[in-house]
Parts: C-alpha cells; structure tokens; sequence
C-alpha cells in the first residue's frame, strides 16, 4: 500500500520515514519530495509498504501525529490524476 505523509517538517528525512513506519512493519520504500529548483524537502513523502494490514494498522495509528511544531497527517495515497496536455502548457502572463 502507497501511504501519504503530509505536512512533514523540512528537516524529516527518508531514514526518518522508515523508522517511524517500520516499527508497524516491512517498508519497502519511503521518499521525501523536494522541490526541483531547490532541492528543499517540500514537506509530504510516500512511504510504501507491502503488507496492507501493517499498512492500515500504520495509518490508523500514526493519522496525526505532532513532530517539530507541525501536525504531520498520514492516510492511504490517492492515485495520481492524469493531465491534460492543455493543463501542461505555461500560462500566459497577460
């Protein structure tokens, strides 16, 4: 199951995201995403784990929980919405 991690204080790392999951079980992977230009964290992660039960007993567990001063919300990753090729082109400054 694909789990999304929201709201996460810049400074979490993956090793962070897989100590805190794994202690519900296996977890295959766990990524932080940064933002292209800087290379910052932009503060959410996917953390993957190959056993739906764990994965459910991790969410319920960890739905919210507070680190650093942030609420981080965790629940089930929703697939990824298709765009459109008009949704891709620049916008028009004018």
């Amino acid at each position: 199951m694909n789990i999304y991690v929201g709201n996460l204080p810049y400074k979490f790392t993956e090793d962070d995201l897989k100590e805190k999951f794994g202690a519900f079980g296996e977890v295959s992977a766990a990524s932080i995403i940064n933002d292209k230009a800087t290379g910052r964290s932009k503060g959410f992660g996917f953390v993957e784990m190959p056993n739906n039960a764990q994965a459910q007993e991790a969410i319920d567990a960890l739905g919210s929980w507070e680190s650093q001063g942030r609420q981080v919300k965790v629940n089930e990753a929703k697939p990824r919405e298709e765009r459109s090729f008009r949704d891709r082109q620049p916008r028009s400054r004018y």
